[in-house]
């Protein structure tokens, strides 16, 4: 399991299953031949897209980022259409660092797609159950409206599978929370409206976790944003925002969704990588 140091803040990249998907969804209008250099593609036109959690040790606290693909939770037909070769392992890699589900205190929701949300149950029998039975899921308002109330569009990623079993943990917020010391979650909107960014700051170290707004390192340019991006436009407005803020103060940025970098470190230009955390790929 990768690490990251942020301050006195520690984070941990959990196994939290695979996708395969479409290469030129995930890079909307930007041209195969210029994403396909800085992305691997196979002869399916498909991409591989980690859902690992981010675990975050702080101020006595224990939170993960998102909660991964989980297990169980797909039909033969999504399992093919979502390219899933590889179910969670976030208990198993848990229980490698002397953890349980039940010792996580929040569950940091940037959004509340299928491919993020479905590790927070587990089915018992023909219910589903919460995972992190302790934990308070945190996620915007806005998303968790649309979660329970999804449009002809969103209903394909909002199950209610996914929510019903969960609501009792949930705890929205409007604009931004402070988590704890050092950790703070703000509304973005772009790749879903409810969409958030994960914000660390700790000593003299920052890291901003952009989530679906920058899900690959590949995505640094701030015009490259997903055909799945519900507000396009509001994507691009909050890249520009957080690559020139995050750039000039030297800041980390993570990943949940890179097969090949956890996090990485950019010039003020935004295109050299000065320091990375790789993926150790099997």
């Amino acid at each position: 399991m990768e690490t990251l140091q942020i301050g006195e803040i520690k984070l941990t990249w959990l196994n939290g299953g695979v996708t395969y998907m479409d290469g030129g969804a995930m890079f909307g209008v930007v041209p195969k031949p210029l994403w396909s250099k800085k992305y691997p593609v196979n002869d399916m036109n498909q991409i591989e897209l980690r859902t690992d959690p981010i675990l975050i040790e702080a101020n006595g606290l224990k939170l993960l980022i998102d909660s991964g693909v989980g297990n169980s939770r797909f039909s033969e037909k999504q399992i093919r259409n979502y390219g899933v070769k590889e179910e969670s392992r976030v208990a198993e890699d848990l229980a490698k660092l002397g953890l349980k589900p039940s010792d996580i205190d929040y569950v940091l929701m940037t959004h509340l797609h299928f491919d993020h949300v479905c590790g927070l149950t587990k089915r018992i029998g023909e219910e589903c159950a919460p995972v992190f039975e302790n934990a308070s899921i945190i996620t915007s308002d806005i998303e968790w409206e649309e979660m329970q109330n999804p449009n002809i569009r969103s209903r394909n990623t909002y199950w209610r599978e996914n929510w019903e079993a969960i609501a009792h943990l949930i705890q929205p917020f409007s604009t931004a929370m402070q988590i704890t010391k050092g950790i703070k979650m703000i509304h973005t909107g772009g790749h879903s409206a409810g969409h958030s960014v994960v914000v660390i700051e700790s000593g003299d170290e920052m890291l901003i976790h952009m989530a679906d707004t920058m899900p690959t390192h590949a995505h640094n340019n701030v015009l490259w944003v997903l055909a799945y991006d519900d507000y396009p436009m509001d994507s691009v407005y909050q890249k520009q925002k957080w690559m020139k803020e995050g750039l000039e103060k030297g800041a980390w940025y993570s990943f949940y969704h890179d097969a090949y970098y956890r996090a990485v470190k950019w010039d003020k230009t935004g295109k050299e990588i000065l320091a990375e955390v790789k993926r150790e790929r099997p």
